[in-house]
C-alpha cells in the first residue's frame, strides 16, 4: 500500500487503493475538419487499449464530425444529450474524449453528465503514475499531473477535495474551496520538482560522461508504446527487464553493453514508449529521460509490424523525436513482431528499403538486425592507425575493448594497429595515433 501522505499520492488527488471493480468507461472522439472518420476510429481503439492499462473498461462509445469544437462541451448540445443518455442506459462511471479538452469544456460537460470527464492526457498521465517506479520517474510523472490539474482546479460545491473516489480520471479531484492556497501549493510543488529534476539530471550527465570516456558507441532504441523495445533489449543482453503486453510498461531508461558480430561492444539503451499525442507536459517533464536519444550515436526504431497502422506509429515516433531534437540522428528501422505476422512484417520491410524485420520474441531475424547495426556503425567510424610501444599493453587491451581491429603489424618500435574506432576513443589515444583515413 503507497503511503497516501506522500506529495507523489496527493498530486494524483486521491489515496491510491486497489481497484476491485473496474470502472465502466464511455470514450467520445470527434471528426474535426481535415480529418476522417477511419483516422478517428483508429485512434479511439488506442484509446481503448490505454483506458484498458490504465485498469477500466469500455462499455460504449460515442463519434460526431464537427468543422470545429463546440465551445462549451466539445461537441454539440444534442450529441452532448445523447451522450448523457448513453452514459445513463450503460451506467459509466467516467467519460473519455479523445480530444484534448479545455478546463471549461471539462468543467461544462460533468456537470451536464452528472460523471467525471477528461480526455485522452489524463489517461495517458494515470498510467504514468501507475508505472512510475525510480525516484525521477515518480517526480517527472508528479510533474506532469500537476502541470496538468493546475489550470483545472476551481471551486466545487463541497469544501474539500474529492480524493477518496477511485479510478481513471479522479486522480485529479475536483476542486476545494480554498482554490488560491491550492494553486500556490501547486505552483510551490512544481517549483522543487524542476529543481529536483535538474539535480538529478546532473547526476544523469556525469553518469553519461563516464559512459561516453569509454569510447563505446551509443545505441538507443526508441519506438512506439508495446512495439517490443524491452523484449528486444532483454533479447540481446539478458537485461532482465520487465516485459509485459501492455502500453507503457517501461518508463525508466536501461542501459546493457551488447558485443555485435565484429566484436566492437557498444551500449544498448532502452526507453519510454511514444504514443500518438504523447501530451506535450509529459514530454517536458520527462526532458531529461528522453534526451538519452539526442545524444545517441545511433537510434533503433522497433515497430509493431503486426499492428494496424505502423506508418502512423512511425510518424508519431518521429514527431517526439523532432520536438525533442533528436530527429538528425540516423536510424535503423526494425519491424517487431514476425512471429505474429510474417506477411505483414516482410511487407513492411519491402516498402521501406534498409530496414529490417526480426522477431525479438522468437529471435528470429536477430543474426541480420545485428549485422546491420553493426555495418551502419562502422560506416560512422574511422580508421585510425596506431602504433602502441610493446611495453602498453593497457593501450592495446582498450583498442581491443572499444573499437574494431582491422589488422596488426609487429614491428621494431611497437604494434602497428589500424582500427575502427569511435572519435572519444580516438581522441583519448591521440598520442599513438600515426594516421587515420575515412
Amino acid at each position: 500500500m503507497s503511503n497516501p501522505n506522500s506529495p507523489y499520492n496527493q498530486a494524483l488527488g486521491q489515496t491510491l487503493i486497489e481497484r476491485s471493480v473496474r470502472e465502466k468507461i464511455v470514450i467520445v472522439g470527434v471528426t474535426l475538419d481535415g480529418h476522417d472518420d477511419e483516422e478517428t476510429e483508429t485512434s479511439l481503439d488506442e484509446l481503448e487499449l490505454l483506458i484498458d492499462t490504465a485498469g477500466a473498461d469500455v462499455a460504449g462509445r460515442l463519434v460526431q464530425r464537427r468543422d470545429t469544437p463546440d465551445h462549451t462541451w466539445y461537441v454539440g448540445k444534442g450529441k452532448a444529450e445523447e451522450l448523457r443518455d448513453l452514459c445513463l442506459a450503460v451506467d459509466a462511471d467516467t467519460v473519455v474524449f479523445d480530444n484534448e479538452l479545455s478546463p471549461g469544456q471539462q468543467y461544462n460537460l460533468e456537470k451536464l453528465l452528472g460523471r467525471t470527464a477528461i480526455d485522452r492526457t489524463a489517461v495517458i498521465l494515470d498510467i504514468f503514475a501507475q508505472n512510475a517506479h525510480t525516484l525521477e520517474g515518480k517526480a517527472q510523472v508528479e510533474l506532469a499531473l500537476l502541470r496538468y490539474r493546475l489550470p483545472r482546479l476551481r471551486r466545487g460545491a463541497n469544501a474539500k477535495l474529492s480524493q477518496q473516489r477511485g479510478g481513471v480520471g479522479s486522480r485529479f479531484g475536483s476542486g476545494e474551496t480554498k482554490l488560491e492556497v491550492d494553486r500556490r501549493r501547486i505552483k510551490n510543488r512544481i517549483s522543487r520538482l524542476e529543481q529536483e529534476l535538474v539535480e538529478l539530471g546532473h547526476t544523469r550527465d556525469l553518469q553519461r560522461k563516464g559512459r561516453s570516456r569509454s569510447g563505446l558507441a551509443n545505441v538507443v532504441i526508441v519506438g512506439y508504446t508495446n512495439a517490443g523495445k524491452s523484449t528486444l533489449l532483454n533479447r540481446l543482453t539478458n537485461a532482465g527487464v520487465l516485459v509485459e503486453d501492455r502500453l507503457f510498461a517501461t518508463l525508466d531508461p536501461t542501459t546493457r553493453r551488447l558485443s555485435l558480430p565484429g566484436g566492437e561492444p557498444v551500449l544498448l539503451t532502452d526507453t519510454v514508449g511514444f504514443v500518438r499525442r504523447l501530451p506535450h507536459g509529459l514530454v517536458e517533464s520527462f526532458k531529461s529521460t528522453l534526451e538519452v536519444a539526442t545524444r545517441a550515436d545511433y537510434l533503433v526504431h522497433v515497430v509493431d509490424g503486426s499492428g494496424p497502422d505502423p506508418d502512423g506509429q512511425i510518424d508519431a515516433v518521429r514527431e517526439v523525436l523532432r520536438e525533442i531534437g533528436a530527429d538528425t540522428v540516423p536510424e535503423l528501422l526494425v519491424f517487431n513482431k514476425a512471429d505474429l505476422d510474417p506477411r505483414a512484417v516482410a511487407d513492411a520491410v519491402t516498402w521501406h528499403p534498409g530496414s529490417v524485420g526480426i522477431s525479438a520474441h522468437a529471435g528470429t531475424g536477430i543474426d541480420l538486425f545485428l549485422q546491420t547495426l553493426s555495418d551502419r556503425l562502422r560506416s560512422l567510424s574511422t580508421v585510425v592507425e596506431l602504433l602502441v610501444p610493446y611495453e602498453r599493453g593497457d593501450v592495446l587491451a582498450a583498442i581491443h575493448r572499444e573499437g574494431e581491429v582491422v589488422s596488426t603489424t609487429h614491428e621494431q618500435d611497437g604494434v602497428r594497429v589500424r582500427a575502427r574506432l569511435a572519435e572519444a576513443s580516438a581522441g583519448r589515444l591521440s598520442e599513438f595515433v600515426v594516421g587515420e583515413r575515412a
